[in-house]
């Protein structure tokens, strides 16, 4: 996490807003600023507990994605990519895997979405120096999604009108509970304390298995 040392979270840009619904200008300067935007994109990303980012998501409209994400053998992943270049998928790749799938952008809902399980996307570093990134599983999933991005596509745009719909009700319908919670009163700490010790006793809890990019 590292790349993250020196970075400032920025807020993320919602589903409606200009820059996620255009494509992103490649990179053409390879300086301190393009290195202060990758620190800022893993920091937005760790602080939004997403696992992938791209820069339009912090409001930049360049082509720049970070990700911190496990395949589905538990292998970490992170890294950024420059300039990326989605690879077709070979013959023998293309089984698809139909998992839900969410968006830090979309916050709140997840659907499922069938994607290639199979990813590979080639760019470059901060430097310039040439990188080919490939991924199974959900670490494919999240190169696709991330790749999505630049080019102007959220992953509800590849849903049916109907379930598009549906998604953005939803979220709509989440944000609104969250603000209606964020009024309420505050709990003492020792009442909260107290209840999420019930709580415990009786259920217990888990992260989502589709975690938000």
């Amino acid at each position: 996490m590292s790349d993250s040392d020196s970075g400032t979270a920025r807020p993320i840009t919602i589903v409606g807003d200009p820059v996620l619904h255009r494509p992103c200008a490649p990179v053409e300067e390879f300086d301190d600023r393009l290195a202060g935007l990758v620190a800022d994109m893993f920091a937005s990303m760790y602080a939004a507990e997403g696992v992938g980012l791209a820069a339009n998501q912090i409001g930049v409209p360049l082509r720049v994605f970070v990700y911190d994400c496990q395949d589905d053998d538990g292998v970490e992943h992170v890294g950024h990519v420059v300039n990326p270049v989605l690879a077709e998928q070979p013959p023998d790749r293309r089984q698809l895997d139909d998992s839900a799938e969410g968006c830090l952008s979309v916050p709140g809902p997840h659907h499922e979405l069938a994607r290639p399980d199979y990813a590979r996307v080639t760019g470059v570093d901060l430097h310039g120096e040439p990188i080919t990134v490939e991924g199974t599983g959900y670490f494919a999933r999240c190169l696709q999604h991330e790749f999505d991005h630049l080019e102007g596509r959220l992953y509800i745009d590849r849903l049916s009108k109907r379930q598009r719909k549906n998604v953005l009700a939803e979220m709509e319908r989440m944000q609104e509970e969250k603000a209606k919670r964020a009024a309420e009163p505050t709990e003492t700490k020792e009442a909260k304390e107290a209840k999420e010790a019930k709580e415990t006793k009786t259920a217990g809890t888990g992260k989502s298995s589709a975690p938000a990019n």
